[in-house]
């Protein structure tokens, strides 16, 4: 492989603006890289033309340095909109639909000097943790062509896994960024709501559950990547103020970590998952900090109660144009129609009682904040299952009653918009990956980025661990 591929961005973009790396040379050995790869994989989709790309990489040297993406090679998620590509979402409702404008964080991308040379993978309305849609087909694991990435920011992970990019955008409403990060040996932060806003249009008071945010091979790219996508919005009512955010490997003696486990043996875990998260903690330990075993700190059902309802109530509004045209509902996969169907059936009575629920968990995640400076859990509660398997319908015997209740471990940081970046933690038996969650409190987004970066410069995961491809 090209050593060049092999680098972080932000060493790359290092050599670029020394003079002893053009963006030719990175977009000819990227393009070779897919070439090489991505047929066994399938996380890129939609690709550019290659003549067409190196036109512009060639371009790009001519002319004047824009930013800090300057004449990178971007891939965006594919339910994100890129002025001229196509945006499926994974559906073959939208097949055809071009963009006609961008995305606010592809276009603060665009700006800072990237050059989009396709679409990551996703599954079809970036529903489930588990990549393939009919217009696609399926993304395999970076470590295993048998066994899933994980979703929605699948192709996102893989891609970055197998070098194929080095800077990736993803999403998250339910674990959607982190999940996927963990089982490809990645990195990848769903930072705090309000703090990647997105396009201002439609409805932008009320559904306050997903997010873009970086994923990356290396803390600082996230935070490369997260201080271009970042940045109020005036025309948005969350939006945080303006922040500048780094990495540094600060002295963590006396940091107070709180590990959530399994939720006080509420969440169904396969086996070996708490161990080798327990085993990660180990690294922070012996840097200092203070690791607390805690009870569980909420009602286990009442957070999925809420997180359900407005789930489902969100998703139906998503939906409602589809789902009232019979000749694009039988276009809809059945998760997707139970969503919006669930939704559809609520009453503002029952939306009321979820947001309270919500409330409630809030104040008392912050009571937990004033204890502990972050809160552990892992990425998921199963190593990554078979590809064609859509996903599981039981843990270690337990039954699931939904088919996302296998993720419900990302429901605490969610449902009120914590800042939650996901971390390598190795590999267990079958030579899978997994991750952990280290979750702030709203707002803390530096905080975390610093724990991941002293955390990284003990383990390297991903540097250490290339997928053998």
């Amino acid at each position: 492989m090209n050593e060049i591929l092999e680098m972080d961005a932000s060493s790359q973009l290092a050599l670029m603006a020394r003079g002893d790396l053009s963006a030719e040379e990175l977009m000819r050995a990227t393009l070779a890289r897919i070439e090489a790869v991505n047929g066994s994989v399938n996380a890129i989709v939609g690709l550019r033309d290659p003549d067409d790309l190196l036109a512009e990489a060639c371009s790009v040297d001519r002319g004047q340095t824009l930013g800090a993406l300057h004449g990178r090679p971007v891939a965006v998620k594919e339910l994100s909109d890129v002025k001229g590509f196509v945006t499926s979402e994974g559906s073959t409702a939208f097949s055809d639909r071009i963009a006609k404008s961008d995305a606010l964080h592809v276009a603060r991308m665009r700006a800072a000097g990237a050059i989009f040379i396709g679409k990551t993978n996703t599954p079809e309305f970036g529903l489930g943790s588990h990549t393939f849609n009919p217009v696609y087909g399926a993304t395999c694991n970076a470590y295993d062509d048998t066994v899933s990435c994980g979703g929605s920011s699948g192709g996102a992970a893989v891609a970055l896994a197998t070098r194929m990019l080095s800077l990736a955008d993803g999403s998250d409403m339910m674990g959607s960024l982190r999940n996927p990060t963990g089982w490809n040996n990645v990195y990848g932060f769903r930072p705090s709501w309000g703090r990647v806003p997105a396009k201002s249009e439609g409805e932008t008071f009320l559904h306050m559950l997903s997010t873009n945010g970086p994923m990356a091979r290396c803390p600082a790219d996230l935070a490369l990547l997260l201080n271009v996508i970042s940045g109020p919005d005036s025309h948005q009512p969350h939006s945080l103020p303006p922040q500048s955010f780094s990495v540094d490997t600060l002295d963590v003696r006396g940091k107070r970590i709180g590990w959530l486990g399994d939720w006080g043996g509420a969440w169904a875990m396969e086996d070996g998952i708490l161990d080798i998260c327990e085993n990660a903690l180990n690294v922070f330990e012996a840097l200092g900090c203070e690791i607390e075993s805690v009870k569980a700190p909420f009602a286990r059902e009442a957070l999925w109660e809420s997180w359900t309802t407005l789930r489902n109530w969100s998703v139906s509004e998503g939906l409602r144009p589809l789902m009232e045209n019979p000749k694009t509902r039988c276009q809809l996969k059945d998760t997707a129609i139970w969503e919006a169907e669930r939704g559809a059936a609520l009453s503002a009575a029952d939306v009321h009682a979820a947001s309270v629920i919500r409330s409630d968990w809030f104040r008392a995640a912050a009571a937990l904040f004033d204890r502990y400076d972050a809160l552990v859990a892992p990425t998921a509660q199963v190593w990554p299952f078979a590809l064609d398997t859509p996903y599981p319908t039981q843990i270690a015997g337990q039954g699931m009653d939904t088919y996302h209740r296998w993720m419900e471990v990302t429901v605490p940081a969610s449902l009120i918009g914590l800042p939650a970046l996901a971390v390598p933690v190795g590999f267990g038996p079958q030579g899978l990956p997994m991750g952990m969650q280290l979750i702030g409190r709203h707002g803390d987004d530096q905080g975390m980025l610093t724990l991941a970066e002293v955390y990284h410069s003990e383990t390297h995961w991903p540097q250490r661990n290339p997928p053998k491809r």
